[in-house]
């Protein structure tokens, strides 16, 4: 009998159907069976070993909750037996979706085993569930959205460290560091086992996009790092094996019931006993050729559109024409904005009804609005890098750039400065939606920024701002927090201007200011969003002084 050694994962859901996610020990057929008769089953394809599925959930109810159960050829897995939480349950969302709460944050470690004391506090994930499980019928999120990191493959715990040496010799490279598809399959059991993040990712649907941590740090930071890298005898098959088990274990439910039935890929694997070969040439084609892989995806919540941007593998890294994101990657990010989102240009007066969205969500994990300091660092950075002060500053500016992570949208200049035409041109118009929120995560440290678009160019009539939110279950250094401090006030400013000036930096489109934080610990953002109405919230995990731990809510504001 088939076991369930991973899951389930609730993935996607709408009104009438959803996705369930899970791992089974052995070849089975994967059935949901809803407890108000809905359902859907999936035979399990295998990678390396390891046998999958992605069940489909069809003749949900809009607007209703049905709890369900997970079968292996007709047998109970889930729930597990004597489980101390309420059943899994799909919530699905009415038609018009009126309401929608998002929750998001990124950077998670896996939490130690029970009994052991937290070196990073509490996790925020498993207090929400806790919170959920305490209150059934209470306020949940309708959507999780895990921003980056949600695995670690360079900053293993002490746990897999050992496990890792009693699989082969931690003396050669990559050492204490995952290696291949098994080592990733690990990691995914260490961070997803954990008994209440488990249940929380099994009755809250879930969107995920990686980082560099979910690959190694700095992963495509520059063309010469790739180039390092690509010298070293063990990097092409840890590249190899994160975007296979990236695109298992994540990827898959990001997508749609309609989108994995055009998808070739899900359909080779699915199709051959061993779906492995398939996958690691997809995997290797999406190495050698990013711009042949798109990872990007989108989401409509009712009135609200979630637009999740790769801002890790789509980029072109060329120091002369340093992208974010390649050509066909832009072009598609702004189809998916414009979509059923702007005048008919044989009628372009004002129509009678709204645009396609009230509320625009752009999740990429590197957040767009830095700290002041740290965005003219990184600017001038670049410019170092392609050679501005010459080929020793540009020695000096490539070390610089992987020491100090340099690589977010502040180091891809004109990038940052097209996503903000493409932010003004969204949230201009009759059409525009009410809000437009960059969600990210990655630096350790919550806030909340507002750019103005500067004198001479149009801004947007929506509301605009930056969510960053991070992390879920980590730490920052205290040095770090004083620099990320010192990054937003007028002294580190008006230092940034100064290497600005150096690196013969241009002026980015707007200018911005911290209206929020900086905020540290583990924590979570939720947008509620209602109507043309947003609301903003953010939570820490803190320890209770009995025991335990629980999330408070340290700020809540109103953003439209």
């Amino acid at each position: 009998m088939a076991s369930l050694r991973l899951g389930p994962l609730l993935r996607y859901v709408d009104g009438s159907s959803a996705t369930v996610w899970v791992e089974a020990s052995r070849p089975a057929t994967a059935e949901v069976r809803c407890a108000d008769g809905s359902g859907g089953e999936s035979r399990t394809f295998q990678v390396a070993g390891h046998h999958y599925a992605l069940v489909p959930v069809t003749g949900l109810t809009p607007g209703t909750t049905t709890s369900y159960e997970v079968l292996f050829d007709g047998e109970r897995v889930w729930p597990l037996p004597d489980s101390p939480f309420p059943p899994s349950a799909i919530h699905t969302p009415v038609d018009d979706h009126e309401t929608v709460r998002v929750a998001f944050g990124s950077c998670r470690w896996a939490s130690p085993p029970e009994g052991e004391k937290d070196p990073v506090g509490p996790d925020a994930l498993d207090t929400l569930a806790a919170r959920i499980a305490a209150d059934p019928r209470g306020e949940r999120p309708d959507v999780l959205l895990l921003l980056g990191d949600q695995v670690y493959a360079d900053e293993v715990s002490k746990a897999t460290r050992h496990w890792l040496q009693s699989r082969r010799g931690l003396d050669q490279p990559p050492g204490a560091e995952v290696a291949d598809y098994e080592e990733y399959t690990h990691l995914y059991y260490e961070s997803w086992l954990d008994p209440e993040v488990r249940w929380l990712l099994s009755t809250v649907p879930s969107c995920m996009i990686f980082d560099d941590h979910d690959v190694i740090d700095d992963w495509n930071t520059s063309e010469a790092w790739v180039s390092d890298m690509r010298e070293t005898p063990w990097w092409r098959e840890r590249v190899l094996s994160g975007l296979m088990s990236y695109w298992v274990h994540q990827h898959l439910g990001n997508l749609s019931p309609d989108r994995l039935a055009e998808d070739p890929l899900y359909e080779e694997v699915r199709a051959t006993p061993d779906g492995t070969d398939a996958l690691r040439a997809f995997a290797a084609r999406a190495d050698a050729d990013p711009a042949s892989v798109r990872w990007s995806y989108r989401r409509d919540f009712g009135r609200t559109r979630l637009v999740m941007v790769d801002s890790r593998a789509a980029r072109v890294l060329d120091e002369q024409n340093r992208s974010m994101l390649d050509t066909e990657e832009w072009d598609w990010l702004r189809d998916q904005i414009q979509d059923g989102h702007v005048l008919d240009e044989q009628a372009p007066e004002a129509p009678d009804t709204p645009g396609a969205y009230d509320h625009l969500l752009i999740g990429t994990s590197l957040p767009w609005l830095l700290p002041n300091l740290v965005h003219d660092a990184e600017a001038w950075n670049a410019a170092m890098c392609r050679g501005e002060r010459g080929e020793r500053w540009a020695r000096r500016g490539e070390n610089l750039r992987r020491a100090a992570d340099l690589e977010h949208w502040a180091a891809f200049p004109s990038s940052f400065d097209k996503l903000a035409e493409l932010i003004a041109e969204a949230g201009s118009g009759p059409l525009a939606p009410a809000t437009i929120c960059v969600l990210s995560g990655d630096v350790h440290h919550a806030y909340v920024a507002e750019p103005v678009w500067r004198e001479g160019l149009a801004g947007p009539d929506a509301r605009v701002v930056q969510l960053t939110c991070s992390p879920v279950h980590n730490s920052i250094p205290p040095y770090i927090r004083v620099g990320f401090r010192f990054g937003w006030s007028g002294v580190g400013r008006a230092l940034g201007r100064r290497f600005a000036r150096h690196g013969r930096v241009a002026a980015p489109p707007v200018d911005w200011r911290k209206t929020g934080g900086p905020w540290f610990g583990n924590q979570l953002m939720t947008l509620t969003l209602s109507g043309r109405s947003a609301r903003l919230r953010l939570d820490h995990a803190r320890e209770e002084r009995g025991g335990g731990a629980r999330l408070r809510t340290i700020v809540e504001s109103v953003l439209s």
